[in-house]
């Protein structure tokens, strides 16, 4: 019995709970930064917007809200590399892409109910289309800066 628990112990391996990792690099960088500042003008336009005219488009504005808030929580999220903050990562990214699509078309279906745009109005088109291509772009990053694939990517070459 006491040969089995010390075999067992001298195979068992620690590890730092610190993640020594760099967060982001590259284009994960420049990714994180236009994130960084689509949070930043996304939640300054709806705050005030909401503060000087909330009851004129209180839906359009209070979704351009939303929007700084995801982006944010985006921002954030990407610069991790923990697992938990990639899934955050993951929805966040995931729901601002659907926010687009759904509001873009919204726009161009029922204007009526958007009578002043938000950030994902057109898809983005008062921003140049940027809101309509970030997510796909932090798609894109995560999947390709997956822990596994990178990993793997290591191991081939």
């Amino acid at each position: 019995m006491a040969q089995r628990e010390q075999a067992s112990s001298e195979h068992v391996a620690t590890t730092s709970a610190t993640d020594t990792r760099r967060p982001a690099y590259g284009v994960g960088r420049v990714l994180i930064l236009v994130y960084g500042i689509f949070a930043v003008a996304a939640s300054a336009r709806a705050s005030v917007q909401l503060l000087r005219d909330a009851g004129e488009a209180p839906v359009a504005y209070s979704l351009s809200a939303l929007a700084g808030a995801i982006y944010i929580v985006a921002t954030i999220a990407l610069a991790h590399n923990g697992r938990r903050m990639r899934r955050v990562a993951w929805v966040a990214v995931v729901v601002e892409l659907l926010g687009v699509l759904i509001v873009g078309t919204l726009s161009f279906v029922a204007p009526e109910l958007f009578p002043h745009d938000t950030v994902w109005s057109r898809y983005g088109g008062g921003y140049g289309f940027v809101p309509a291509v970030l997510p796909v772009l932090g798609i894109g990053w995560l999947w390709y800066s997956s822990p596994a694939r990178v990993v793997a990517r290591a191991e081939r070459g």
